[in-house]
């Protein structure tokens, strides 16, 4: 599933062709695509037809649309899920297999015409969710300093590359908590933006152990973990994500390359980057973890006597 480096390129993206720019009319190919529109897919057309995207706004891996043009502040979120992807195209281009909704844009000189929304797996969508106010008061999320935030995403906790938020900020949710570590960074009510892939990282960058506790879990160590979040997540980002497969790519169909410097996902039975570079002998192990995997070294991600379960 996209992360929040995956997402932020999108966004990115859809900031430099699709901002400022009028929907003139909208095609929902596949009505599951906007199943969670509650008014359905003509409602939907129909209402985002003669919007204009004002700017995109992503926090942790929600990415939305905000819109001008409705008598409602409202935005249109598009959630990537497992496959979804978002990609710019001239109209004259061969429609993709699992192609969705389609939004024709007013003309802008040097820019496609269409916002194709593709979802092979079909866990994604789109659908408009009222603006309603922070919680905090700060800004909604990266791409704009707007108050507001969707009804739909107004659950979501400040990302890791949100600078409203630092090491105290986690520290003070994860001692909330009693749950293991890992379990804890991927909730998206604690810290948003972070997946299975960057977990595993950060906390191999950390040289902490994702069974711990976070009833126990000393300040000193969150400050280690929070900079290694930022760390993993700024390097991806610039990378452009990290891509296994063509599923994830960009608006203009590019592939991100932050795979080919993993240091601990997807590493089994390889030697530990960081006890070969001390002379220790360790190998990276792969343990099963909520449905998923977990990558870590047994040597500097020491685990706690007694874990959580």
């Amino acid at each position: 599933m996209p992360e929040l480096p995956e997402v932020e390129v999108v966004r990115e993206g859809l900031n430099k062709w699709v901002r400022g720019r009028r929907i003139e009319s909208v095609e929902v190919l596949d009505p599951r695509s906007v199943r969670r529109h509650i008014d359905g897919p003509t409602d939907f057309e129909q209402s985002l037809s003669n919007c204009t995207v004002s700017t995109v706004v992503r926090r942790g891996k929600f990415l939305w649309l905000e819109l001008a043009g409705l008598p409602v502040a409202t935005s249109l979120m598009a959630h990537l899920g497992m496959s979804g992807q978002l990609l710019v195209e001239e109209p004259s281009a061969r429609d993709e297999k699992h192609l969705k909704v389609r939004l024709s844009l007013s003309e802008q000189p040097g820019a496609p015409a269409e916002l194709r929304f593709i979802d092979q797996r079909i866990f994604g969508g789109m659908f408009l969710s009222p603006l309603v106010p922070t919680s905090d008061g700060g800004a909604g999320g990266l791409g704009s300093q707007s108050q507001l935030i969707p009804q739909a995403a107004a659950h979501i906790a400040r990302d890791v590359l949100d600078p409203a938020r630092n090491a105290e900020t986690l520290y003070v949710s994860l001692r909330k908590k009693t749950t293991q570590l890992k379990r804890a960074i991927l909730d998206q009510e604690i810290i948003s933006g972070v997946g299975n892939i960057y977990a595993d990282e950060a906390l191999w960058d950390a040289g902490l152990s994702g069974l711990r506790n976070t009833a126990t879990i000393r300040r000193f160590e969150v400050t280690r973990l929070n900079e290694a979040l930022i760390d993993v997540m700024t390097r991806a980002l610039e990378a452009g994500g990290t891509s296994f497969d063509s599923l994830y790519v960009n608006v203009n169909g590019a592939s991100g390359y932050f795979s080919r410097s993993l240091n601990a996902y997807g590493r089994e039975g390889k030697a530990c980057l960081r006890c070969a570079d001390n002379g220790v002998d360790s190998v990276i192990r792969r343990d099963p973890f909520m449905g998923r995997s977990s990558y870590t070294c047994p040597v500097c991600q020491p685990r706690p006597r007694r874990a959580l379960r």
